[in-house]
């Protein structure tokens, strides 16, 4: 009997210890979870703001002045001045046509001009010696209006004469090409010994003004009206298009250093793509912007107020594409709130349109400290911090 209670007894006692080692078990993660401190993440506070509405456009680059050098006389082109590509100032000579046929024709014209005035000397002489003879009654009246006809028809042979002699000091002048407009010059489509004249075919070179240029780019109609559909219902405030904001982004993704100013938009749509077409004028002093390069324009068409927005990369996304964002609560957990994206700004912040009010502060980093049952605490989030896990969590849209 004493055997079989002692055998029991210690049957009981192994129970209460694996119970109790198994109760121990369970209990210590618990309490290490509750014992450990807020994980520090970086957030933001939503706070409502007044944001831009910009588009992002595509453009080319334009000449704001294109002039092609034509010749005004026919000849024989015995030099070209210019260098090829260089800037060129409005009355700079170009070309030479062989002046040797114009000079001869000058030397011509102020000979019959000569001639016309010596005709108008004696004719008025003339004039004056008849009507001296009338006054004595010596000449008649009918030899005194032929006088007087003779002096005026002199005095037309004179101006005549003059006319032409400008005209063939004009056509000497126009013997130098010169340039119509300051820009830079493109290539010399004429060489020395070509003859040219003043068919409409022979155009000589073609002058661009470069400083300042325009920037036309289009925007589907569709966008236009909602934008004006936006503006008529208050959602959004108009920005005076004389005063637009409008910046350009060059092909390799950078920013052109001068803003320009939107000049105007068409009135009518393209009827072939359902565009509208729309003017910005840029400075170029450095020359940097060339006709034909393709840019993108960002031009500023309004303003939405009390309109809130985060960082890209706090933004989160679900097998469907939904975008999502971590909340922290006042307790100190995450709640991932499914939200509505709208535009993006800068190329770094985007607007959020539906799903976040004033004072949510949502995360922007330490994504990957995110354990189950862990508590949190926000500190204000630097855009110059270091984001070591914006390339695992913030690109998954």
């Amino acid at each position: 009997m004493t055997f079989q209670i002692s055998h029991l007894g210690r049957g009981l006692l192994l129970g209460l210890l694996l119970l109790t080692a198994a109760c121990t078990e369970e209990k210590t993660p618990a309490k290490e979870a509750a014992a450990s401190p807020p994980v520090a993440i970086g957030v933001v506070t939503v706070e409502p703001e007044t944001l831009p509405v910009t588009n992002n456009l595509p453009g080319r680059i334009a000449p704001t002045r294109i002039a092609e050098v034509r010749p005004r006389v026919s000849g024989i082109v015995v030099e070209r001045v210019f260098q090829q590509g260089s800037r060129v100032q409005q009355g700079d000579v170009l070309y030479r046509i062989d002046p040797a046929p114009f000079r001869v024709r000058v030397a011509s014209a102020e000979a019959a001009l000569k001639r016309a005035e010596a005709s108008q000397l004696q004719a008025r002489q003339h004039s004056d010696r008849i009507v001296e003879l009338l006054e004595r009654k010596v000449a008649s009246a009918q030899q005194q209006e032929t006088a007087v006809a003779q002096l005026a028809q002199a005095e037309a042979d004179v101006a005549a004469a003059r006319a032409g002699l400008d005209a063939a000091q004009l056509d000497l002048q126009y013997s130098e090409v010169r340039a119509p407009i300051s820009g830079r010059i493109g290539r010399a489509l004429i060489t020395e010994g070509a003859l040219v004249g003043t068919g409409a075919a022979d155009i000589l070179a073609t002058i661009q003004q470069l400083d300042p240029v325009y920037a036309d780019f289009t925007q589907s109609a569709g966008e236009m009206l909602a934008l004006r559909r936006a503006l008529k219902l208050g959602s959004l405030t108009s920005a005076n298009p004389g005063a637009a904001n409008v910046q350009l982004l060059l092909d390799d993704g950078s920013v052109y250093r001068h803003r320009g100013q939107l000049l105007f938009s068409e009135a009518t749509v393209d009827v072939t793509t359902g565009q509208v077409t729309l003017r910005g004028q840029f400075p170029n002093p450095e020359g940097d912007l060339l006709p034909g390069l393709y840019v993108r324009v960002v031009i500023e068409q309004g303003h939405q107020a009390n309109a809130v927005a985060v960082p890209q990369q706090a933004i989160q996304r679900d097998g469907s594409g939904q975008a999502q964002l971590y909340i922290l609560k006042a307790d100190g957990t995450l709640e991932l709130r499914p939200v509505r994206a709208g535009r993006t700004l800068d190329g770094a912040r985007q607007v959020i349109d539906d799903g976040l009010k004033a004072g949510d502060q949502v995360m922007v980093e330490g994504f990957q400290k995110i354990r189950p049952g862990a508590k949190f605490t926000g500190t204000p989030w630097k855009p110059d911090a270091v984001n070591s896990d914006a390339a695992a969590t913030g690109k998954q849209g």
